[in-house]
């Protein structure tokens, strides 16, 4: 009998949003008129030639990997191109991670709630995930070193900056003291990290990388060029990269050769941080636009996160309401969320949902809203 395997609801629902009277706030996905096509054009007239086209070592591209190295560098976290794979987006980086490190039955600590596709990836693995509570400044490190204690968890992951779904950013004095506690237990850590660098107020933290030399750090991009290039990288330690990368040529030889020329030229002419520093003015300008209009799309006594970045806004509704049963109301008006169910590995809490702002003008979020009120309301 073949196995039976659960889908992601967002990409059910992306399905469903297609009709372009839908205003979405379903899925996390950059803004296609931000994207720099033309740039990307001329990076891919570079790129392309006989040895681009040509199979290419697992590791990745030499270049791309010295220039990913150097971002990160200046971004506080000291990184050599050996300590560099490059993957097929920041999903397959934890996929490699999974295959690499967990045996059946092996314990996943999580966030709760936490990325939806993580929580596919470890229950594809037949991991057993055990969540750990938080707050609005992320993962709590007593629980986690109860969770510890109790659970003998093999891998604990994390969206420490900008948290899908909830927005969160784990504060300086958490990272220290997981990191701290990812030593002295020999925990592997995951930081999945393709939101940091989409930042619109207060001052960057460090990263868990930084802090711990047990922390397999995953980047992407995705949110800051294009998703549809599906390039992503996670660094690791020597330790594991020979073992990471055995899997990866097990799974698909290499990333995309072209892809992966296309972006290294693309960063050698361009000055990505300026084109970053473009999309967090638009993205800023949209998460106020939903911030403020918040209050009158919900009803009294209704909690809402109000990130410093990212793409999302996590709502929770008064009275047990469940999400569930809104979203079809929600697409019969032309709008759409995500319900929060999902996100939690256990028990979920049916009230809450996730909104995203990345995707639409503030003027279309106000609209979109105004729909959103004679579902919630």
């Amino acid at each position: 009998m073949p196995r039976t395997f659960t889908g992601s609801p967002v990409r059910d629902l992306l399905a469903l949003t297609a009709r372009p009277e839908v205003i979405s706030f379903a899925g996390g996905l950059p803004a296609p008129e931000l994207f720099d096509v033309e740039g990307l054009r001329t990076a891919f007239d570079q790129a392309l030639g006989r040895r681009s086209l040509q199979y290419a070592p697992t590791e990745g591209d030499v270049d791309l990997r010295a220039l990913v190295a150097d971002r990160l560098t200046g971004r506080g976290l000291a990184t050599g191109v050996d300590d560099l794979l490059v993957t097929s987006g920041s999903q397959q980086a934890l996929t490699l991670v999974v295959t690499a490190l967990l045996e059946p039955g092996a314990v996943v600590a999580v966030e709760e709630p936490t990325y939806l596709a993580a929580l596919q990836c470890f229950q594809l693995a037949d991991a057993r995930i055990v969540p750990v509570a938080g707050d609005e400044h992320g993962m709590d490190p007593a629980a986690l070193a109860d969770v510890i204690e109790r659970e003998r968890p093999s891998l604990l992951y994390l969206v420490p900056t900008f948290a899908n779904p909830t927005g969160r950013t784990l504060s300086l004095e958490r990272r220290v003291e997981i990191a701290a506690l990812a030593d002295r237990h020999g925990l592997w850590v995951v930081e999945d990290d393709p939101y940091s660098e989409l930042r619109y107020r207060g001052e960057p933290v460090p990263s868990l990388a930084a802090l711990s030399d047990r922390v397999l750090h995953a980047g992407s991009f995705s949110k800051v060029g294009a998703p549809g290039m599906r390039l992503g990288w996670l660094r690791a330690p020597a330790s594991l990269m020979r073992t990471l990368v055995i899997v990866k040529q097990a799974a698909d030889l290499h990333t995309s050769t072209i892809d992966q020329a296309a972006a290294a030229a693309y960063l050698k002419a361009n000055d990505l941080d300026a084109h970053v520093l473009g999309l967090c003015a638009a993205y800023r300008e949209r998460r106020d636009a939903m911030i403020a209009a918040l209050p009158s799309t919900v009803p009294a006594g209704t909690r809402w996160s109000d990130p410093d970045g990212g793409m999302f806004v996590w709502v929770t509704l008064p009275d047990g309401v469940d999400t569930n049963a809104l979203v079809m109301s929600a697409l019969e008006r032309d709008v759409a969320f995500v319900p929060g169910a999902p996100f939690y590995a256990t028990t979920p809490d049916l009230s809450t949902l996730r909104l995203s702002f990345t995707t639409n003008t503030p003027a279309v979020i106000a609209e979109g809203m105004r729909r959103l009120a004679t579902v919630l309301r």
